[in-house]
């Protein structure tokens, strides 16, 4: 395989050691090196043999992190040397300069206004089967690309409820936020949804929601969905369900009830590309109708 000693040291020398803070082990990590490489070439023992005798032999030596870490690298190159039949080519060992990685959009935390809270302190223990805790601390940034914003604020919104109990469809996208009493649209009781209407095919990042911040409640059958035909019949993506008995007929949710805060639920749509916006309730542990305070969709208009 080596034809000598000198052929063997190019190779560790083409290897760049960096062995800081001793240079010595440089030196040494070398001799022991050749010392395995030649004892195991003069007991003729089978290649898989001969380099985990090199192996054991290195690594059992007194030598720092850092050569360590190289000591494996030469070990792996050795390694494959024994494995290559002894009338095949010759290796080049050449180095391989390291490829820079391929850029990709660059990324910053989203500008979220959240709301006043409407309460303060621990909220009320509810019994409710599979429910997230409490983070207990703000929830932190999420990270989208340049030029992402809001692209449901003033969209045109539609639902299974046309006439709402209180308020208006279209103020689930005027930006307001609040949770008082002019702020929020009630829909009647049993499953309904809200739709809005992009206007456009987006790539959206990330869907952000109140339903009712005024009391610590638990809303059930969250779907939402995003598609690109206002029936939602083509390229549907669920990104979120915690409907666990499927009372809605999209599925068994497998995504845990969760308690309203100021914040709203945050949803990772990870760039899925979609015109329309569907989010589906079915009641709260406060009452069986559905209410809606805002619904945000932070994306960037598809080329």
């Amino acid at each position: 395989m080596f034809k000598n000693e000198d052929d063997f040291k190019k190779i560790v020398n083409r290897l760049n050691i960096d062995d800081k803070p001793n240079p010595g082990h440089r030196e040494s990590l070398r001799r022991q090196m050749l010392y395995a490489f030649n004892e195991t070439g003069e007991q003729h023992v089978p290649p898989v043999s001969s380099f985990h005798t090199l192996r054991s032999t290195i690594m059992k030596s007194p030598i720092n992190k850092l050569a360590a870490a190289a000591a494996a690298i030469i070990i792996t190159v050795i390694g494959i040397y024994y494995l290559i039949p002894d009338d095949s080519a010759t290796v080049s060992l050449e180095v391989v300069p390291e490829q820079p990685a391929t850029a990709g959009p660059e990324l910053v935390a989203l500008d979220i206004k959240l709301p006043k809270p409407m309460f303060v302190g621990t909220p009320q223990d509810v019994q409710v089967e599979y429910l997230e805790k409490p983070l207990g601390k703000p929830r932190p940034p999420f990270f989208a690309p340049v030029g992402t914003k809001n692209a449901a604020f003033g969209k045109p919104v539609t639902s299974t409820d046309e006439f709402p109990i209180i308020g208006k469809l279209e103020w689930i996208t005027d930006g307001d936020k609040e949770g008082v009493d002019g702020s929020f649209v009630e829909l009647g009781p049993f499953p309904q949804h809200v739709t809005i209407d992009l206007e456009a095919e987006h790539n959206i990042y990330a869907i952000l929601f109140w339903h009712y911040h005024k009391e610590a409640v638990v809303y059930f059958d969250v779907v939402v969905q995003v598609a690109d035909d206002p029936d939602f019949v083509t390229n549907v993506t669920t990104l979120f369900n915690n409907d666990i008995d499927n009372s809605l007929g999209l599925g068994v949710g497998k995504d845990m009830h969760y308690t309203e805060t100021a914040e709203g639920k945050l949803i990772d749509a990870k760039g899925v590309k979609g015109r329309y916006v569907r989010l589906h309730s079915n009641g709260s542990t406060g009452s069986g109708v559905n209410h809606y305070i805002e619904v945000e969709v932070y994306g960037k208009a598809a080329k």
